[in-house]
């Protein structure tokens, strides 16, 4: 059994842990909620534009955003975090892109990676990967010129021609305890999948079709405005993820540390025991030994009384 010394080193230990994992999940409840605000913020303008496009959907399928191509490879564009301690999060979104039938269906020549997060970097590095592009180290608040980066790499790559399909991987925020993974096609911005895009974040709430906007008044041009809000849609979609993915992480690691702190108070109730229990048996030790002394020299008095 350890001694008091160490009973008493690990219980600092402990206690010191616990501040630190608590400091964290405080820390990371309200960077949750600040990410919530936001990305709810992104998703409400979004929802606008892919209403806006709905009702343009037949001057859409003119745009570079809605060809439809026949051949080509498809870009898997995969978010994660840059740092860890956030529960399964990361491993749910890495495994979940490399498990998909989207991805395994596909030989290896029509596929490509761009990774996002030096969670997925490290990843796409262990299963022996090269990504056309890496991102990592981006701003929490997303600064335009970070976003402007990632989508023009998207946007070099389906404009090249060489890419048919575009799928977004990024956790889908539910709330604190729960989220689940969505491969979402970001490209090409068909009106079927704008149409469900919708669906999916109206819920119940049916989607109406597509109105005659021959009476419509266009400034400058039609083609003009469905093209800058069709511009607009694949911004605002990338921006909502990534604050989609900010508000699951912090939420992951709140509840992380939540388990973490938990696990340190019981682990200090356990050491305390141990403790209270090693410190009970030192006494009663020493109290044993003290009467044992103590019989001892009792009975080398009577002994002498008796010699005299």
């Amino acid at each position: 059994m350890p001694s008091l010394i160490d009973i008493r080193k690990r219980i600092a230990a402990t206690k010191s842990t616990k501040k630190i994992t608590k400091a964290m999940q405080l820390v990371a409840a309200s960077k949750m909620k600040t990410f919530q605000r936001k990305f709810l913020s992104v998703r409400r303008y979004s929802e606008s534009l892919l209403e806006a496009l709905r009702l343009c959907d037949v001057l859409l399928t003119e745009t570079v955003f809605a060809e439809k191509r026949e051949n080509g490879s498809t870009l898997f564009v995969l978010l994660t975090s840059d740092k860890g301690l956030c529960g399964a999060m990361n491993t749910k979104l890495i495994r979940t892109v490399f498990r998909s039938q989207e991805w395994q269906q596909l030989a290896a020549d029509q596929r490509e990676l761009m990774t996002i997060g030096r969670k997925a970097v490290e990843a796409a590095r262990g299963m022996g990967l090269t990504p056309v592009e890496s991102f990592s180290g981006l701003t929490e608040t997303l600064s335009p010129l970070d976003a402007l980066q990632v989508i023009q790499q998207i946007m070099s790559r389906w404009e090249s021609g060489e890419v048919r399909r575009v799928i977004l991987i990024s956790p889908e925020y539910v709330n604190p305890f729960i989220f689940h993974i969505r491969l979402r096609e970001y490209l090409p911005l068909t009106p079927e999948c704008i149409r469900a895009s919708l669906h999916q974040r109206r819920g119940t709430e049916q989607v109406g079709e597509s109105q005659s906007l021959e009476a419509s008044f266009f400034e400058p041009s039609q083609e003009t405005v469905v093209q800058s809000i069709a511009e607009n849609v694949v911004q605002s979609l990338f921006i909502e993820a990534f604050y989609e993915l900010k508000a699951t992480e912090y939420s992951s690691r709140m509840v992380a540390m939540k388990k973490a702190t938990e696990a340190a108070d019981d682990r200090i109730k356990a050491l305390t025991n141990v403790y209270n229990k090693a410190r009970q048996g030192a006494i009663t030790q020493e109290l044993s030994e003290l009467a044992a002394a103590n019989e001892a020299m009792s009975s080398q008095d009577i002994y002498e009384i008796t010699q005299v």
